[in-house]
């Protein structure tokens, strides 16, 4: 069993959001039709980054730390063709 650590980007405020999940389709189905209370007036959403872990302490201590400075700066260093616009082929 994977625990997933997934980020999704608003496309109503622009703003990420940080989640773990043992089910990351089903999660994102949830997020998008509303069922989760501190994302649904944010919709909709795009899956924009997720990692799989194989234990969930490890995927819930990865969560915190991407919601924090560091990890912040960590997602847009990994992210930063997908910011920018840029597309490698």
């Amino acid at each position: 069993m994977y625990f997933y650590i997934y980020v999704l980007l608003s496309e109503k405020d622009k703003k990420l959001y940080i989640g773990y999940t043992e089910n990351l389709k089903l999660r994102f189905e949830e997020h998008q039709k509303g069922r989760v209370s501190s994302t649904k007036n944010r919709r909709p959403f795009q899956l924009i980054y997720s990692e799989a872990c194989l234990d969930r302490k490890d995927a819930m201590h990865r969560e915190k730390y991407l919601k924090t400075s560091y990890g912040n700066r960590f997602l847009k260093s990994r992210l930063k063709s997908y910011f920018t616009g840029c597309k490698n082929s």
